[in-house]
């Protein structure tokens, strides 16, 4: 979102659109107020005075629109939306070129080409084995669906920079008050125990074809597995994966 372009609701705060016009300039951040609250800073300059000072309902709409990514060195900034994709030339149906933003072994967000026409999964479910049957059956590629919302789910908070194993194991917050993070923070434990139960030698290639959106054969390099031997494994991952989410 450009600096002048602001989206709003019905529920927004009055300092709402204000803060989203702050938030998209160039260098633009929020981090926590020691005495409550979320400065709206517009430098890297701890020692200097806040823009604006937010309250909890005016950070949660930032949260909602244009949503928010953590920022290094503490805080978090507004979330760059996707850039425009283009349809490849004819000769190439169901590919379109463009990017997305996928997770790193670090932890970090990074932009990757993509075809945003097809995911890996969508792939192989159209593929048929030796026997004229499908390469994945119903039960695999619900569960690959459920395991990819948990993962942009847990991409969507505050909190963006861990890897599915560190994530905290308890919440902080109260019962009565969920942080912004705390949905996403949730769903990062659910990602983490659904990979868990794939299995040490199918866990990678659940997590490359659901979650970073890579080709069979580009994992296959990733991993130093065999050509060919990544189907076998992602399908016995994802077998593995339905019956932790008992579909089937």
């Amino acid at each position: 979102m450009s600096a002048g372009m602001v989206e709003t609701t019905a529920a927004d705060p009055p300092m709402a659109a204000r803060a989203r016009r702050m938030l998209g300039r160039s260098g633009a951040w929020i981090c926590e107020q020691p005495a409550g609250g979320y400065g709206l800073r517009l430098t890297a300059d701890r020692r200097t005075r806040p823009h604006m000072v937010l309250d909890e309902a005016v950070f949660r709409a930032l949260v909602a629109v244009p949503g928010l990514k953590a920022r290094p060195g503490g805080g978090w900034v507004a979330r760059v939306p996707d850039p425009p994709h283009h349809v490849s030339p004819a000769g190439a149906p169901g590919r379109i070129e463009g990017e997305r933003c996928v997770m790193a072994g670090d932890g970090h967000l990074v932009r990757r080409t993509a075809n945003l026409g097809e995911s890996p999964i969508a792939w192989l479910a159209r593929r048929r084995d030796a026997d004229g049957r499908p390469w994945l059956g119903p039960a695999e590629v619900a569960a690959a669906m459920r395991l990819r919302r948990d993962a942009e789910l847990a991409l969507s908070g505050p909190s963006l920079t861990m890897r599915w194993d560190a994530l905290p194991r308890s919440g902080g917050g109260s019962a009565a008050r969920m942080e912004p993070g705390d949905r996403s923070l949730a769903a990062g434990r659910r990602v983490a125990r659904a990979l868990e139960a794939c299995g040490p030698r199918c866990r990678g290639f659940v997590e490359q074809a659901c979650i970073h959106d890579t080709a069979i054969q580009a994992a296959e390099r990733a991993l130093g597995v065999p050509r060919r031997a990544g189907k076998r494994l992602l399908k016995a991952g994802l077998e593995a994966l339905a019956r932790h989410y008992r579909i089937g």
